[in-house]
């Protein structure tokens, strides 16, 4: 598969089924957070960068195979909205599958009347807002040019107005950069402007695009919970098995799961157990070897990812 991949355990979304619209590492956001590495260009240039009708097909075959599918979900190699045909792939899916439809984005394009019409075929939309000021944002996404805090709080509250699904905001805490007392009664005052269904504290515990970056203290995590209110949780990991069928090789299937969703080397190995401890290994030499995959190291902890994604090595490395 090109362009579907999972089904993959997700504490929101149980058995989600991946979709993905745009190439690694295409978005108009650069976060200093992004597990997926760098932007390199920035782009905010809509176009069809896949085949519409092909991911579709994809999507297709993989739901007559049978596996457990709780939500079919819109995330992409960077920014999904990107994909001009955002609005005619969401219908597409609902008219093959009866199951509910999410979309992960940064929110950045809801000025757009092609993606606020697209996304509000969608029952649940997950935009990013990690900061409650323009400076933070300059600083944490680092967008393209043209996108402004003032462009994208404004849209993000009038699509919430209109918006006949579910808004779960998604804030990344970081620390001393996000998770001070005044960042983050600035965040506040942004999410009682924009109303949201539910605001989902994360983390940056995959491999951030930036090596200095790291996750909040547990109590300024907890402090930010008090100060977003009743409608804020912290989204913890969960533990399971991705599923790595719909490939012609146990290799192209760990390629399809790293290159959007990179994972910690014990991950990998917990994901293939039923294969033996043997040819993980192999699989995994085989990886390095042939230079689709490279590990990154963040954390003390060795992830695996695509190898095209652009992660800068620490200085003192």
């Amino acid at each position: 598969m090109k362009y579907v991949f999972g089904p993959v355990p997700s504490r929101r979304l149980g058995q989600s089924l991946g979709i993905d619209t745009i190439p690694l590492k295409t978005c108009n956001w650069n976060c200093i957070y992004c597990q997926l590495g760098r932007s390199m260009p920035l782009t905010n240039v809509r176009r069809e960068y896949f085949p519409t009708n092909a991911i579709l097909s994809e999507v297709e075959q993989v739901l007559k195979v049978g596996h457990e599918i709780d939500w079919i979900t819109f995330v992409g190699s960077g920014e999904p909205t990107l994909h001009v045909g955002i609005g005619d792939l969401i219908r597409g899916v609902k008219q093959i599958a009866d199951l509910p439809v999410a979309v992960i984005t940064n929110g950045a394009l809801l000025y757009h009347p092609e993606v606020r019409s697209g996304l509000a075929l969608a029952d649940v939309i997950m935009p990013s807002l990690d900061a409650g000021s323009p400076d933070l944002y300059r600083k944490i996404n680092r967008p393209w040019p043209g996108l402004t805090f003032a462009c994208l709080l404004s849209e993000m509250s009038a699509f919430r107005e209109e918006f006949a699904g579910e808004m779960w905001v998604e804030t990344m805490l970081i620390r001393g950069i996000n998770d001070t007392e005044t960042a983050l009664m600035d965040l506040a005052a942004a999410l009682e402007r924009i109303q949201p269904s539910a605001v989902h504290i994360n983390l940056p515990i995959r491999p951030p695009a930036e090596s200095w970056v790291l996750p909040a203290d547990k109590e300024l995590v907890a402090r930010a919970k008090e100060i977003f209110g009743d409608i804020a949780n912290v989204v913890t990991p969960i533990d399971g098995k991705f599923n790595l069928s719909g490939s012609k090789t146990l290799v192209d299937a760990v390629m399809a799961i790293i290159t959007r969703h990179p994972m910690r080397e014990d991950e990998l190995f917990q994901t293939l157990s039923d294969c033996g401890t043997d040819q993980v290994r192999r699989v995994l030499d085989e990886l390095e070897r042939c230079g689709n995959a490279q590990v990154v190291n963040r954390y003390g902890v060795r992830f695996w990812s695509n190898s095209t994604a652009y992660y800068p090595t620490p200085k003192n490395a």
